[in-house]
C-alpha cells in the first residue's frame, strides 16, 4: 500500500487547437500514468479558456499542451496570459509537438518551463516534471 503523504502529480494534457492528431499526446499521457503520475486528457480542440478551466478545476500542477498545428505562438502566451489572470503562476507549462527551433526562446519568455519535440525521451519528460514541480500537497492557491 502506498503511503498517503506521497500525493501524485496531477497532469492536465490538452491539445490546443484545431489540429486532429491526438496519437502524441495520448502516448505522453500513458507514460506519465506509467510513471505514477495522474493524467487528465482534456481531448481534442481546446481553446486556451477551456484548458485553464480544466487545470483550474483539476487542481493540477502541470499543464501539457501538444501542438503540431503551428498556432504554439497564438495559443502559447493566451494560455500563460489566462493562468497569471487565475493566480496559477505556480503551474508549470509544457510544450511538446512540432516547434520550430526560432521558436523555442519566445515561448520560454512567455513562461513555458520546457518544449519537447518529437523524438523526445519518455523518461526525460517524466524526469523533467518531477525535478521541477513543487511537492504536492504543498501548493498555495
Amino acid at each position: 500500500m502506498k503511503a498517503m503523504s506521497d500525493p501524485k502529480i496531477r497532469v492536465l494534457v490538452a491539445k490546443p487547437g484545431l489540429d486532429g492528431h491526438d496519437r502524441g499526446a495520448k502516448v505522453i499521457a500513458r507514460a506519465l500514468r506509467d510513471a505514477g503520475m495522474e493524467v487528465i486528457y482534456t481531448g481534442l480542440r481546446q481553446t486556451p479558456e477551456m484548458i485553464v478551466n480544466a487545470a483550474l478545476q483539476e487542481d493540477v500542477q502541470v499543464i501539457g499542451l501538444s501542438i503540431l498545428s503551428g498556432a504554439h505562438n497564438a495559443i502559447v502566451p493566451r494560455v500563460m496570459d489566462l493562468l497569471s489572470q487565475n493566480k496559477m503562476e505556480d503551474v508549470i507549462v509544457l510544450v511538446g509537438g512540432i516547434i520550430p527551433d526560432q521558436d523555442i526562446a519566445g515561448l520560454k519568455k512567455a513562461g513555458v518551463a520546457a518544449i519537447f519535440q518529437p523524438g523526445t525521451a519518455m523518461d526525460d519528460i517524466v524526469k523533467f516534471i518531477r525535478e521541477n514541480v513543487k511537492q504536492p500537497g504543498l501548493a498555495t492557491h
